[in-house]
């Protein structure tokens, strides 16, 4: 069961779970023998996903943002970890919940646990609160698994603080209700981080950045073909979009109205899995837009040497002293929006094996 049933269907069990009974909220039902039993093993899934990440709520002021079911299972892994306070905020404020603008003016606040569906596929981008707002924050939790970074993650992650989504509280869920449905004991220790990195590598998108002429979409074609993801070149969605080519669009509209249709269409791609994007070179100048990259996978910085860089047939690149400036540029915007950088200066075949294994190698997946 999820948002928003999980209260609902308490009164059509059966039998309920003292724990399940306890925190309100239902989100796993067995029919044995005719008699229906309710579970919560979002308790479980919450609480082992504070634990992979080292969240502690010992002691802590923890702000809970939202008031439905899932509401209820956090705080009930809050107040057992030994939180000092727990506080609520919601959109109404009723009851004792504060208004989200009233808990931004909370310095003490330690730990923020989104509940709500802000955030989530379709609608990403959405944040109700901001963290630069907590001097005091230590981490940042969402519910939400899709996408695997919400806007809120994003900034959390900008402070400099843990911040974690939703997936592996979703599959540590799963794993603890398989136990329910199977009546069977199960290594959860070893199944969930497995499976969890498993899908989520399914899942990934792998976005590609870099100047103009480094081999994105030849790398990334390859690179896509190799990880059996889809491909994307995110120049050609534009073309078939608008129906004009790029180097039609500078010349009849100028470089401002292209990135108006680059950051609307990045946008709506961004939000798919099991993808590698080939982007713009110039894909970076809009932060919403590496923002954008970052929800759902690694930001890959295809580099390569300034003389080896293809030219031809590229609005923004023509070689020699302005391209060397244009490089000089945009340099800090890629190592500001990549998570990890792909030195392309050998064969297509040794660019794509180092992908390969970058992918591979990401803890953040």
């Amino acid at each position: 069961m999820t948002i928003p049933y999980k209260q609902f269907v308490i009164p059509y069990c059966d039998v309920v779970d003292p724990k399940a009974q306890a925190i309100g909220a239902v989100n796993t039902i067995v029919n044995r023998d005719g008699k229906l039993y309710g579970y919560n093993t979002d308790y479980a899934g919450f609480a082992y996903l504070a634990g992979a990440h080292g969240v502690d709520f010992a002691g802590k002021t923890v702000l809970i943002l939202g008031t439905g079911g899932t509401h209820s299972t956090v705080t009930a892994v809050c107040r057992d970890g030994g939180a000092k306070e727990i506080l609520t905020a919601s959109r109404t404020g009723k009851g004792d919940a504060l208004l989200y603008s009233e808990a931004m003016h909370r310095p003490d606040v330690q730990i923020i646990v989104n509940t709500t569906p802000c955030g989530m596929f379709p609608n990403v981008g959405q944040c109700l609160i901001d963290p630069k707002a907590f001097p005091a924050l230590e981490a940042v939790l969402d519910v939400v698994y899709n996408p695997f970074r919400t806007e809120l993650l994003l900034r959390a992650e900008d402070c400099g603080v843990t911040a974690a989504g939703g997936f592996e509280m979703l599959v540590a869920q799963a794993v603890f209700a398989a136990e329910h449905f199977t009546g069977r004991q199960l290594d959860t220790a070893a199944i969930i981080p497995a499976v969890s990195r498993e899908l989520r590598h399914q899942l990934a998108n792998v976005s590609i950045i870099g100047m103009p002429g480094c081999g994105k979409s030849t790398v990334g074609a390859a690179l896509a073909k190799r990880l059996d993801k889809k491909f994307v070149d995110l120049d050609a969605e534009i073309e078939r979009r608008t129906g004009h080519n790029i180097p039609d669009i500078f010349a009849q509209e100028g470089e401002a109205a292209f990135r108006r249709y680059e950051a609307d269409v990045l946008a709506e791609v961004a939000k798919g899995n099991s993808q590698v994007i080939a982007c713009g070179g110039g894909v970076i100048k809009n932060p919403a837009n590496a923002r954008a990259l970052r929800q759902n996978g690694p930001v890959l910085w295809v580099r390569r040497p300034l003389e080896a860089l293809a030219t031809g047939g590229r609005p923004l690149s023509k070689g020699g002293a302005a391209l060397k400036q244009l490089e000089a540029e945009r340099t800090p915007l890629y190592e500001a929006a990549s998570t990890v950088v792909l030195e392309n200066n050998g064969s297509l075949t040794a660019a794509v094996d180092k992908a390969v294994q970058l992918f591979e190698a990401d803890e953040r997946l």
